[in-house]
């Protein structure tokens, strides 16, 4: 079983926004499972992170939300990137880029 890590600060909303980016619409429990595998088991999104997190994009209109039905017939909160939400991710995308960027430099740099 491989060891979980945390998700780093101020990545989530990143990882949110690319996953619905790459699967369209989603409802919050298959987000957090497409994190969960694409990262190999590494990062877990927990719903106590996550639901906020998806509340939060929604009213900074990041996000579109209907009700649907899962396959099991449940009901369920799909979401979809919004154009706005297209534009974030870009911005998230381009300052994770710089900011790791900067990171290897300075690890590089000490050996």
């Amino acid at each position: 079983m491989t060891p979980r890590d945390p998700i780093p600060p101020g990545t989530l909303d990143m990882l949110i926004l690319n996953t619905l980016a790459r699967h369209g619409k989603l409802h919050g429990f298959e987000i957090a499972e497409s994190i969960q595998e694409l990262s190999s088991d590494i990062l877990q999104v927990e719903e106590g992170s996550l639901y906020p997190a998806l509340q939060r994009m929604l009213l900074k209109n990041w996000l579109n939300a209907e009700w649907g039905k899962t396959e099991e017939n449940r009901r369920a909160r799909y979401y979809t990137l919004s154009d706005e939400g297209r534009a974030r991710l870009e911005q998230e995308l381009a300052q994770y880029q710089r900011v790791s960027a900067a990171i290897a430099r300075i690890l590089q740099a000490a050996t």
